[in-house]
């Protein structure tokens, strides 16, 4: 694509930036946006974790170095000496499944890497993406890869690295996309509408959908990202979105302007800046290449409060860091339908 897409040095203004929280203090809390009320879950089967509200300076605590592998002189945009990219903050997965469908505690931001394999023998068409935390320990999160003999793309998403199989016990959830590849689908791995039990609990819930338009130029210039998700209630918790059949699900309900218990998000707005000759975003030190795939998700009433942002680091390696309310599948699936070929223009 002749347009250089956002990039994460914008000019690095950072000198300051990095100690404020990334919340906006002036707003009201940005929890409460994202509150719809909703009916209280009928089947309680975890017992609901309401986060500890995190002091709002871990978010941002003097780093300490780390050992960065990704530096390899490529960024050609820092006048000043590079600091290293913030680590996560520390983050206690205890239970693998549970924590990647657990929304992000409130006032932490859990910053993740996103790797990209292409290798072996059918990798270059559809490679493994791995999530790892992004810490000195390098926690792994969720491993997505897209199924094969599907219509149309479908990734699976799996809590252990070397089972990406849509029976196995590791299936946590999926991405599926329309046919033009322009709306995605998030599931987590419950039943299928037609496997349904009598009350329904054990159906599926969509937990996001994403949907690409394109702007006058085709897919050329910065892409606009509408993300749909379920709203929280009281507890903090995500309400259910089981749909009974595709003309409930989270898309139709967006399209028919059909919002109850819905949020919508969108990416941010990435500024022309004459200097660069670019469109430029403020990752704050997190993203250091340019790439049509980076991307920051906000809400509309607080274009402050960062809900998610993605942007690529190296060839093959993302960051990829979340915050409340969402939860690393409903992120992470999100990240895997912004490298889905059709929408590719590098």
């Amino acid at each position: 694509c002749p347009l250089p897409a956002a990039t994460g040095s914008d000019e690095e203004d950072d000198s300051d930036s990095s100690t404020k929280p990334i919340r906006s203090e002036k707003k009201k809390n940005p929890v409460s946006l994202f509150q719809t009320g909703g009916d209280p879950p009928k089947e309680k089967k975890t017992k609901k974790k309401a986060p500890p509200k995190a002091a709002e300076s871990e978010e941002e605590t003097p780093e300490t170095p780390q050992k960065n592998s990704n530096k390899k002189g490529k960024g050609k945009k820092s006048k000043k000496p590079k600091e290293e990219r913030p680590p996560s903050p520390i983050i206690e997965v205890d239970n693998l499944e549970e924590f990647v469908l657990r929304p992000a505690p409130q006032g932490v931001t859990v910053k993740c890497r996103v790797t990209r394999d292409k290798k072996g023998m059918d990798r270059g068409l559809y490679p493994t993406y791995y999530l790892h935390l992004d810490n000195d320990k390098k926690v792994f999160l969720l491993a997505g890869r897209k199924r094969k003999k599907s219509k149309t793309s479908n990734y699976l998403i799996s809590i252990d690295p070397t089972d990406l199989s849509r029976g196995g016990e590791n299936f946590i959830g999926k991405l599926r996309s329309n046919l033009m590849g322009t709306k995605f689908t998030v599931f987590d791995n419950g039943a299928n509408p037609d496997r349904a039990n009598a009350d329904w609990s054990n159906v599926r819930q969509e937990l996001s959908a994403v949907v690409y338009e394109t702007n006058v130029l085709g897919f050329k210039g910065p892409r606009r990202m509408t993300v749909i998700i379920p709203g929280m209630n009281a507890d903090n918790e995500r309400v259910p979105i089981r749909p009974r059949n595709d003309n409930d699900g989270l898309l139709m309900r967006w399209q028919n302007k059909n919002m109850d218990n819905v949020i919508e998000l969108h990416n941010k707005a990435p500024v022309w800046n004459d200097e660069t000759q670019s469109y430029v975003l403020n990752f704050h030190g997190r993203v250091t290449h340019a790439s049509v795939k980076n991307f920051q998700i906000v809400h509309g009433s607080d274009p402050d409060y960062i809900v998610m942002q993605f942007g690529r680091v190296a060839d093959d390696a993302f960051t990829m860091d979340y915050n409340y309310p969402l939860c690393a599948v409903q992120a992470f699936a999100i990240a895997l339908s912004s490298f889905d070929g059709k929408l590719a223009c590098e």
